[in-house]
């Protein structure tokens, strides 16, 4: 792949956005789990445990990038990534059952295996998007790196005085996930004799999505309000 080319740049693009909407939970599992530690072993924790979530992480992204290889599983991906972008509209929270720690390897421990446990929805996302290449895989978590460490609060922040942000990641999570459908191996040769079909299921998955997204969303906060 060429990296000044059109194809280059979008999958950048996408797995950025991607990196940036899915970078708020990361920094949530470790204000939870280093909350209680002294100021001074706050940033050792922060640190040790970003480590050791990437680098397990980037064996799993380059796993399942082999995984999606298998005819069949990048169609199950897909599915899977649908479900995630929903959930990421709704704001379904799983931080709850994550506990403080009083010790530096305790909380770098939480961090570590927290991160794992969550982090499928990024692992499934940027190998979907990267489409196979190693190198775009690689890039991604490179960038996801200073994201996670310092500019996640930053992106909570804005994604809270921003709400159209959070639509943006979704869709291209969405999006991400219609290409996984339509590029699996067992449908490509149908796709490729009928393209506007191809087109017209992304349309129908990312429109879906968002649209069930704000419609279940419209709802918690009616019944919130009405509590």
């Amino acid at each position: 792949m060429d990296f000044l080319s059109t194809e280059f740049f979008s999958m950048l693009f996408s797995i950025i956005i991607i990196d940036l909407v899915l970078a708020g939970d990361n920094a949530i599992v470790i204000g939870l789990a280093s909350r209680n530690l002294p100021k001074e072993q706050q940033k050792k924790a922060i640190i040790w445990g970003t480590a050791g979530a990437i680098a397990i992480r980037a064996l799993a992204t380059i796993f399942v990038v082999w995984l999606l290889k298998i005819p069949g599983l990048h169609f199950v991906g897909g599915v899977i990534l649908v479900w995630i972008a929903y959930k990421l509209l709704i704001g379904e929270e799983e931080e709850e059952n994550i506990k403080s720690s009083s010790s530096l390897l305790g909380a770098i421990r939480t961090i570590i295996v927290a991160d794992v446990m969550m982090g499928l929805d990024n692992v499934l996302a940027v190998a979907g998007a990267a489409q196979g290449h190693m190198g775009m895989v690689v890039l991604g978590l490179l960038i996801s790196i200073p994201l996670v460490v310092w500019g996640s609060q930053i992106i909570i922040k804005l994604m809270e005085r921003f709400p159209i942000l959070i639509y943006v990641g979704a869709g291209v999570l969405a999006f991400t996930a219609a290409k996984m459908l339509v590029t699996e191996k067992l449908v490509v040769p149908f796709f490729a004799e009928n393209p506007v079909i191809k087109w017209a299921v992304i349309v129908v998955v990312v429109a879906g999505v968002l649209i069930s997204g704000k419609i279940k969303k419209d709802k918690q906060s009616t019944t919130t309000a009405s509590a």
